[in-house]
């Protein structure tokens, strides 16, 4: 086979690990960024009017969302440029195949002990069951007279049209048309959403899962062409490399942006008496989800990290603190993956296993979505006294929780539509999932963050897969 350009040597590698080396304090900044502002969010709804505390808040979002959407518009060149050049930098693509199967397999098998680890703790915890957080949470909880209340609700909270809510959820339809989702309609539509009819649609969405396959397939074939392309090939290499940079670049404002996300969300939260009263009513909820994802991150995670590397885990979770952090403020995996991907080479990993491993961890590698979500259909259940679930219902649950976590990449508004499908899945009402929303907003940093986990650890791991 022709020989390739020399863009992803493991020396290349071990050069392009240190080039965030200045962002040594950067993880403090944004630790006392956060501290801020969760202090800020209490502390100005007791000193000003709600008004002005809302006006205040609102300002400070739009600061939060600039930063937001300053790592979201590099999420798709970056992904599509850090792909192909992993490919790329293997030479040939026949040494992808063993890579490809261990990360799959890594992905899968976590994804199914969150969903375990989960089911475990709400059992043992059992939020909900002494029907005391029935009347707590019927301040917050949906409670429609009828169906079209219901899909007006959900319309409302989703930004999804009634239409599509009632196809997912027949019980909810209505009069409109709809076939009710099973786990073969969820396995039909994971083998669909690998390939986009339009990829430019598919990039202006930011579905990134078909985005992946096209890199893969086209940088393989590019391998094969030699020298004969050999300019687009180092095209593809400075592309990478420049964005890279461009990350390095906006970590610089990174503080100020993560202050300005919480402070707003967890401020206007505050001011509406939603944040602490919540939080209370909704106690031994927050307390199962937390424990199940600390356990998965800080016991289930680290056990598989040191197994197949033989180093200390919590050095490793050390390094990727600047990512996790960000994971917890934007929560959003694929935000955040600029930061993931800069951080795991800092610590070490092969820009072969970054390139290729995190942006399809950041996909359909979803342990803390499984996780919450197994929890979640349990505590829905107890809330109503006329369920009581089966031995065979919570293995439906694990089933449905981690194909629907893997599929959630591909559903608009996926954390509440994945909850319906959950739901759906064993016949649970979805009237009770107003409990849910109400403190999805910050249990959804908390899993986002163990997401990156997972996906770095992964990375970790299949980089000993790679073939020298």
């Amino acid at each position: 086979m022709p020989e390739q350009p020399e863009q992803n040597t493991p020396a290349d590698d071990n050069a392009s690990e240190k080039p965030g080396g200045g962002h040594g304090n950067l993880t403090f900044f944004i630790i006392g960024a956060i501290v801020a502002a969760i202090a800020t969010a209490l502390i100005l709804p007791s000193v000003l009017e709600k008004e002005a505390a809302l006006s205040i808040f609102h300002g400070i979002g739009i600061g939060g969302e600039v930063f937001l959407r300053a790592l979201m518009m590099m999420v798709v060149p970056l992904v599509i440029a850090s792909v192909m050049s992993g490919i790329l930098g293997l030479g040939d693509v026949r040494k992808l195949g063993k890579p490809g199967l261990t990360a799959v397999a890594y992905y899968l098998c976590t994804t199914v002990l969150a969903v375990v680890v989960g089911l475990i703790i709400v059992n043992i915890i059992n939020p909900g069951a002494d029907g005391g957080a029935v009347a707590s949470s019927e301040e917050i909880v949906v409670t429609p007279t009828d169906k079209t209340h219901l899909l007006e609700k959900l319309e409302t909270q989703t930004g999804m049209e009634k239409e599509k809510i009632a196809k997912i959820l027949p019980g909810l339809e209505g009069g409109l048309p709809g076939k009710e989702p099973t786990i073969w309609t969820i396995l039909g539509n994971l083998v669909l959403m690998l390939f986009a009819d339009n990829l430019l649609h598919a990039a202006a969405t930011t579905n990134l899962l078909p985005l992946i396959v096209f890199a893969i397939i086209f940088a393989g074939m590019l391998t094969t062409m030699g020298k004969r392309v050999s300019a687009i090939t180092e095209i593809i290499s400075q592309a990478n490399e420049a964005m890279m940079s461009f990350v390095m670049l906006l970590m610089r404002i990174a503080p100020i942006g993560i202050f300005c996300l919480v402070a707003s969300k967890f401020g206007e939260a505050q001011t509406e008496g939603q944040f602490l009263a919540v939080i209370k009513s909704t106690s031994g909820f927050i307390i199962t989800v937390l424990l199940g994802l600390g356990f998965h991150a800080l016991v289930t995670l680290p056990a598989i990290y040191y197994f197949f590397t033989r180093k200390n885990p919590y050095v490793f979770i050390k390094s990727m603190s600047r990512a996790l952090l960000t994971a917890f403020s934007t929560a959003s995996s694929s935000a955040t993956l600029p930061v993931t991907m800069e951080c795991a080479r800092e610590a070490g990993i092969s820009r072969r296993s970054t390139d290729f491993v995190l942006p399809l961890g950041a996909t359909i590698n979803m342990d803390g979505t499984a996780l919450y979500e197994a929890a979640a259909a349990i505590f829905i259940a107890n809330l109503d006294p006329n369920v009581t679930l089966t031995f065979v219902d919570q293995i439906v649950i694990a089933v449905t929780a981690t194909l629907a976590a893997i599929g959630a990449a591909g559903i608009p508004e996926a954390g509440l539509v994945t909850m319906l499908i959950v739901l759906n899945a064993v016949g649970l009402s979805p009237e009770y999932i107003g409990s849910i929303l109400a403190i999805d907003w910050l249990l959804d940093r908390f899993r986002t963050a163990t997401n990156t986990l997972g996906d770095s650890i992964g990375a970790a791991i299949v980089d000993k897969s790679f073939e020298d």
